[in-house]
């Protein structure tokens, strides 16, 4: 196999990995437990203060603060896409989980901001890690898409088929978002999470994960424009059909409904009682739903992970960086029981719990 154009990595060798699969076969092998082997996270180096937005739109730091707890966001450059954010995520993961980029069997990018409709970002992705191993592909499912992804990697690992899964969120919402409106240009922020799961002997790893969607409110939290049903035309550009839009009382109403159903639900499947949860890791959208999911669960504050206030809301990233943070800075320890809730577009939800 030839190296190929553009790179300087060594061509990949498959024939260990083939081996491996050959000698464990596809079929009859007991499932296997999969643990999150590393994590990385990336958020871009240009601040978006709410003082800043007072000059762009008729908003306050007061106003956005008592409403979502943002105070400020990270806003990537123009030529800063989403791969490249996700590849330093995922560098960032590969390098603590200890591995070579080549022994990644596989990547999963959940993203609603692709560098391009296809070919997927997590090609990108690929070519900027070396990770010529790896089959590559994008999972769409708006806010929820890290916890998503990571379940397709699990049952992956679980099968027996891979061994190394390399699982990124990552967003650049910045792109989608009419800065004109106030009501949602307030509340996203780009930026990039990871994750890579393999099997690990004597870890309990992901324990259980639960996941729902709800197409009948498909309407209240989209970007309309790009796809085939509204192309990209200068009309639809003028009226920024191109942008998220989004019922800002519907969504809260629903978000912290389909949360908590998915916190309480995940928590009883994995054989535990909400006390027993070390950390709650919510997907970082509002302060207000988190403070709602924390009283319903009976979680104290101490065990909430927020970085809200510093990122906003970044989409399949947010519960990815948040639990790359909560991992270096050490507020997961061995052993810990860890909860992590999403809610996104679609309408789509899941939880997700880790033994640490």
């Amino acid at each position: 196999m030839s190296t190929p154009r553009g790179t300087e990595t060594p061509a990949p060798s498959i024939t260990s990995q083939a081996r491996r699969k050959k000698e464990r076969g596809q079929l009859g092998q007991p499932v296997r437990g999969a643990s999150i082997l590393g994590t990385g996270s990336y958020v871009p180096e240009k601040v978006l203060t709410n003082a800043d937005l007072e000059r762009l739109v008729e908003t306050s730091d007061e106003w956005i603060v008592t409403r979502t707890g943002i105070r400020e966001r990270r806003i990537a450059g123009e030529d800063e896409h989403t791969s490249q954010m996700a590849a330093a995520a995922g560098r960032r993961a590969i390098e603590m989980a200890g591995l070579d980029p080549l022994e990644i069997d596989m990547i999963l990018v959940a993203t609603v901001s692709p560098d391009m409709m296809f070919p997927c970002t997590a090609c990108f992705v690929q070519k900027k890690l070396g990770a010529f191993n790896a089959a590559c592909m994008d999972i769409s499912a708006a806010c929820s898409g890290f916890l998503y992804a990571l379940e397709v990697a699990r049952n992956f690992i679980a099968a027996g088929t891979h061994d190394y899964i390399l699982v990124i969120g990552a967003d650049k919402l910045s792109s989608l978002v009419d800065w004109t409106d106030r009501n949602t240009c307030v509340l996203f922020g780009d930026g990039a999470g990871a994750a890579v799961v393999g099997h690990r002997e004597g870890k309990n790893g992901i324990l259980q994960t639960v996941m729902g969607s709800d197409g009948r409110f498909s309407d209240i939290l989209l970007m309309p424009g790009g796809g085939c049903r509204i192309p990209i035309t200068k009309e639809n550009i003028d009226q920024k059909l191109n942008t998220i839009k989004m019922s800002g009382k519907e969504v809260f109403k629903q978000a912290v409904i389909a949360m908590q159903a998915a916190a309480l639900e995940v928590v009883e499947r994995s054989g535990l009682r909400p006390e027993q949860i070390s950390l709650l890791i919510p997907h970082q959208a509002n302060s207000r739903i988190i403070d709602a999911i924390a009283t319903r669960l009976k979680v104290p504050s101490e065990r909430v992970f927020m970085n809200l206030e510093r990122y906003g809301n970044t989409s399949a990233a947010a519960v990815a960086i948040a639990l790359d943070e909560a991992n270096r800075t050490g507020a997961l320890k061995p052993d810990d029981y860890a909860l992590l809730v999403v809610f996104g577009g679609g309408l789509t939800w899941a939880g997700t719990v880790l033994q640490w």
